[in-house]
């Protein structure tokens, strides 16, 4: 049986799909069009014809891997419930302990980056996009009154820093931290930046008839601390 003719949008997802497969298999300085190539069963100058060179083809396939991710968040921030939900299940999947996939895949982009000036724009645009989209759901959260977070942008920064270290140490250095006591780190950090106890991060408990007649109490902040005298 032949092989099943595609549209030149369909053989380029194609390609990109492999290609993200072999960079987080081989990384990015081992791969070879060649090994594209095989997984797909195609010839090395088809890839070339879509992609001209292995530069190119890997900041495609970076961008395209982004562009998943991105659309993932986009739909976990989207989602018309509370900002500190939204920011909870988004900080959850983001984070190295979810269900969130490719860790190792972008690990070998920061470290391809700074030799590759294309994958370079790639990731510092996905890290961007990233820390604005949460900023903007604090800033949200803040002017509804949900929690307090005097710099929005700031928070942001802060807790990406922080999850992609965790990802560095988990993906790359097993048994380094555990994967619960990471996820601890990551709630006690999402709190703090919101002025929060850690246990307004808890998943809501399905309410009994009774209790559902009582409206739910918004998440406790943390005292003020009080100044040295």
């Amino acid at each position: 049986m032949g092989r099943v003719r595609l549209s030149v949008a369909e053989r380029r997802e194609e390609l990109l799909r492999a290609a993200i497969e072999q960079i987080s298999a081989r990384g990015v300085a081992a791969l070879r069009i060649a090994d594209v190539a095989a997984a797909l069963g195609v010839s090395n100058a088809l890839v070339l014809y879509h992609f001209s060179t292995k530069e190119r083809l890997v900041a495609a396939a970076f961008t395209h891997a982004a562009e998943d991710d991105l659309a993932h968040l986009r739909g976990l921030l989207a989602r018309r419930t509370s900002a500190l939900r939204r920011l909870r299940a988004a900080v959850r999947w983001y984070a190295p302990t979810g269900p969130a996939k490719g860790w190792r895949l972008w690990i070998e982009g920061w470290a391809a980056a700074p030799r590759e000036p294309a994958l370079r724009e790639v990731t510092r645009e996905l890290d961007r996009q990233w820390k604005a989209a949460l900023a903007e759901v604090i800033a949200e959260g803040v002017a509804a009154g949900e929690f307090s977070c005097p710099e929005p942008d700031a928070a942001a920064l802060r807790l990406t820093a922080l999850l992609d270290g965790l990802a560095v140490q988990l993906t790359s250095y097993t048994g380094t931290v555990s994967r619960a006591r990471a996820q601890e780190w990551v709630d006690e950090a999402l709190a703090r930046e919101l002025g929060l106890e850690r246990s307004a991060l808890a998943p809501a408990r399905r309410k009994t008839p009774d209790v559902a007649r009582v409206s739910a109490a918004r998440p406790r902040l943390r005292p003020p601390r009080r100044s040295a005298s």
